[in-house]
């Protein structure tokens, strides 16, 4: 009883006008931030940390700290949700987590389904936050006791079996995904080496010491990728403006979307909750359990709904999964929770066990208010779909200087550097000739986005265990982790052998 109780309060809490209008404020700027590449809620949440300081300066302590945390988490959930709209109209991820959306959500754009594919992210997206609240109630104690539990033997074999799984991703060949994987490991070792302070792969330029920015090499290999397609090979179907066909989902694509949205909120929300998974791991892990679990995988990349219901619901689910260790714990799953946890002490709330029993009022105001906020997603976002999906109807030759104008302002607002835009030129090259040669891309953008974690849990678990690599066999989580991602590599291996065998001895 004591928990409805709570959780009654923090809707009072959370109703309270003012509250609502920040909630309301928080998911506007949030999908705006989501829709605009380099911004992305981290940033985001941090610009507007000053703008609601000032914002609540005529309450009182608790109340201005759970205004507050009201506006900056629904920017970091808007921002969840807004992402997809670039990726599927112009195949921009907004953020690191819609690069997968991207995969279905541009094609089906393409057939003139961008309405079914904008509404059923919407809808998935209300759906995980749903599942992502009432998980949150109800399993906040227990999982953050497991997720604590989690050593960095057992982050490194998690994110190894991540990599292993892209292999889902990849087109034809599993072994030019792998090149992919290897590829975005690569680039993602340059910069400072965190333990040692060596510079590595940096050639003396300074620019090069902090690494190279994930989401200028993204927005380079799918959107400008995309324009250098367009222009290039004068794509008939990008010459010809797609036809819009229904703005809502048909009642096939509900029925399709169904498993996909309820396995994407549940796997997503789990991943959410270990710290450093995030968001972008749900989404791919999701997208790959349903290219595997589907009955025609070679439908997905050719616009596949259940390509975009899943993915989306596993981002929007992740968001809320990593509030638990942020509110129980008091340690951040992401670089845009440890910034909410930054502005919790601001105001002289530390999150952690007690945060419950010390701050009802701001726990459970938060979690009250992220199912008004995911509402408020969906009543503002539904209504503009059909808005939306006019963009796609845009003749090539204005949409084009748009996505670069979009791509341009985005990665240079990041760092404010001439270099990251040579670098979009650069890695919209190469993205225009790896994917003309059916060289998949999502495999890389994970490599580069998993490659500085899996490297730091390695050292750390080498360090405890004084350069002994066993550790990782000898702790029973990681130990399962690796047998099922050499398992994932072998077994598709020794089933096309296996095929092949039984061909030759039927034509003999």
């Amino acid at each position: 009883m004591g928990t409805l109780q709570y959780l009654a309060e923090g809707f009072a809490t959370a109703l309270q006008w003012h509250n609502l209008l920040f909630a309301f404020i928080g998911v506007l700027i949030g999908t705006a931030v989501g829709v605009l590449p380099g911004i992305g809620p981290m940033s985001g949440v941090a610009l507007l940390i000053p703008v609601t300081a000032s914002m609540t300066s005529g309450l009182g302590p608790e109340e201005a700290a759970t205004s507050s945390i009201i506006l900056l988490a629904g920017v970091y959930y808007g921002a969840m949700y807004g992402g997809s709209t670039t990726s599927i109209l112009l195949n921009t991820p907004g953020e690191s987590s819609s690069v997968v959306t991207t995969l279905d959500g541009y094609q089906m754009a393409r057939q003139g389904r961008a309405g079914a594919a904008l509404s059923i992210a919407a809808i998935g997206s209300f759906a995980a936050g749903l599942v992502a609240l009432l998980a949150l109630i109800l399993l906040a104690d227990p999982l953050s006791n497991v997720a604590i539990k989690f050593g960095p033997a057992d982050y490194f074999s998690l994110m190894l079996l991540g990599l292993c799984a892209v292999s889902g991703l990849a087109g034809k060949s599993v072994t030019k995904a792998l090149i992919m994987t290897i590829c975005g490991l690569l680039l993602a070792t340059i910069g400072m080496d965190t333990v040692s302070g060596v510079a590595r792969f940096t050639f003396d330029i300074p620019i090069l010491y902090s690494g190279l920015e994930f989401l200028t090499v993204a927005v380079g290999l799918f959107a400008l990728g995309e324009v250098f397609k367009t222009i290039l090979e004068k794509d008939a179907s990008a010459g010809s403006t797609a036809k819009i066909g229904r703005i809502l989902p048909t009642r096939q694509d509900l029925k399709d979307s169904t498993g996909p949205i309820a396995r994407g909120s549940l796997l997503g929300f789990f991943i959410g909750i270990l710290p450093g998974a995030g968001a972008t791991l749900a989404s791919f892990f999701s997208y790959i359990m349903e290219k595997k679990l589907s009955k025609q995988p070679e439908t997905f990349g050719k616009g596949n709904i259940a390509g975009v219901a899943a993915p989306e619901s596993a981002n929007n689910a992740a968001s809320g999964g990593a509030m638990i260790p942020l509110l129980t714990l008091g340690i951040p799953g992401s670089g845009t929770t440890a910034i909410l946890m930054g502005a919790l002490i601001m105001y002289n709330i530390q999150p952690g066990p007690l945060l419950f029993d010390e701050h009802p009022q701001v726990a459970w105001g938060l979690i009250a208010s992220m199912l008004i906020g995911n509402l408020m997603l969906l009543v503002l976002n539904m209504p503009l779909v059909k808005v939306f999906a006019k963009i796609i109807q845009t003749p090539p030759k204005y949409l084009l200087p748009i996505i670069i104008a979009i791509s341009v302002f985005g990665v240079y607002a990041v760092q404010v550097q001439l270099f990251d835009l040579l670098l979009l030129l650069g890695c919209g090259v190469i993205g225009f000739l790896l994917a003309r040669n059916d060289y998949p891309l999502a495999p890389l953008v994970l490599g580069l986005v998993l490659g500085p974690m899996i490297e730091n849990n390695m050292r750390r678990a080498l360090t405890t265990s004084n350069g002994d690599f066993m550790i990782f066999l000898q702790k029973p989580l990681s130990a399962i982790f690796l047998l099922i991602a050499v398992l994932w590599l072998l077994v598709p291996i020794l089933m096309k052998k296996r095929g092949k065998k039984v061909v030759v001895n039927e034509e003999g």
